[in-house]
């Protein structure tokens, strides 16, 4: 199949192009930047140098005929073009946040961006555990933040058996490269090493996303603090809980691995670390109980799990593929 990357000079844009670089099923026809058309692929990610199947590979200002297009572009511009593709008959998985709600005021009141207004197609929400068979016949994906997708899938089980109050404090860890390839302040290196910072503590646009998907499953009302930690990439995601009645540590475990027993890219570990995850598409959840609590931790990758690599996901279940082709990446852990 044939597929077009707009937005492909970003991390999400390289890190598809490195994943999809192993796909032995998909060929990347287009890749687009108005500022950087006509270079050569590897003249602005180096790092791609000598893939084979990028060789001829040069950015362009629009995409061709194809199957497929990701559309790596920020919040407020994916509204704007994903319609022209849709009405060419081809099929988007869309990595901002344009198309995650439903309930468009909800995006308008925490993106800070007015909604041009939902296209009357089959539009799913692209967490593939919880939703793969919308995921299947889906015209347009909304791929998951990088925040919920660590945090949904570490309470998904807990929330759907109701183990657990409804009020969850929800507190991650994320790297720099969460925040996008343009330099800011707030990035800057002298401001993020050595230092742990939390930023939109209690308003930050992640937290109803994360709220509406749990209430599919029951009732809670979502607290998430992100901070900001001198690492490139990866989220540490914990979860606070309070249990509603005893259970042990066994039963809940059965419980998880009941939930996710045909999941691959879930692992359970005793304490996840980003070290396990880096480059992969895992996501690694633990849990700990103390008295009447229930911590639940998660770690992603959030430019993989986190974005690329889910969406690269996404597009093998639309299009029937084995979920694991271009996502086998194993940690890289010292």
């Amino acid at each position: 199949m044939d597929v077009g990357i707009v937005g492909a000079t970003g991390y999400t844009g390289l890190e598809l192009l490195r994943l999809l670089a192993n796909h032995p099923e998909v060929e990347v026809k287009y890749i687009t930047s108005r500022r950087e058309k006509g270079k050569h692929l590897f003249k602005v990610h180096p790092s791609l140098k000598g893939v084979r199947k990028y060789e001829n590979l040069y950015f362009s200002e629009d995409v061709g005929d194809v199957d497929l297009v990701f559309t790596a572009t920020p919040h407020g511009t994916s509204m704007n073009i994903v319609p022209k593709f849709l009405e060419r008959g081809i099929k988007v998985i869309d990595l901002s946040g344009d198309y995650r709600f439903e309930d468009l005021e909800i995006y308008e009141k925490y993106y800070k961006i007015k909604h041009v207004g939902l296209p009357d197609v089959n539009i799913t929400y692209g967490l593939p555990e919880l939703n793969r068979k919308n995921i299947k016949k889906a015209d347009l994906v909304a791929n998951p933040g990088c925040f919920p997708t660590g945090a949904i899938l570490a309470l998904a089980p807990a929330v759907k058996k109701n183990l657990i109050d409804k009020k969850i404090i929800i507190d991650s860890k994320t790297g720099v490269s969460g925040a996008g390839a343009n330099p800011t302040e707030t990035t800057h290196f002298p401001n993020v090493n050595e230092n742990i910072t939390p930023y939109k503590i209690t308003t930050h646009r992640h937290q109803p996303e994360i709220e509406k998907e749990l209430k599919k499953l029951g009732d809670v009302k979502i607290y998430f603090t992100p901070h900001l930690a001198p690492i490139t990439r990866g989220i540490l995601t914990t979860c606070h809980t309070f249990l509603e009645e005893n259970i042990s540590k066994e039963e809940i475990e059965k419980i998880y691995m009941d939930f996710y027993k045909n999941e691959v890219f879930i692992r359970f570990i005793d304490i996840p670390k980003l070290t396990y995850v880096r480059g992969t598409n895992f996501c690694d959840i633990g849990f700990e109980i103390g008295d009447d609590r229930l911590v639940i931790i998660s770690a992603i990758d959030n430019l993989v799990k986190g974005a690329s690599g889910q969406a690269i996901q996404n597009m093998n279940i639309m299009f029937g593929y084995d979920e694991t082709l271009g996502l086998t990446n194993y940690g890289v852990h010292p």
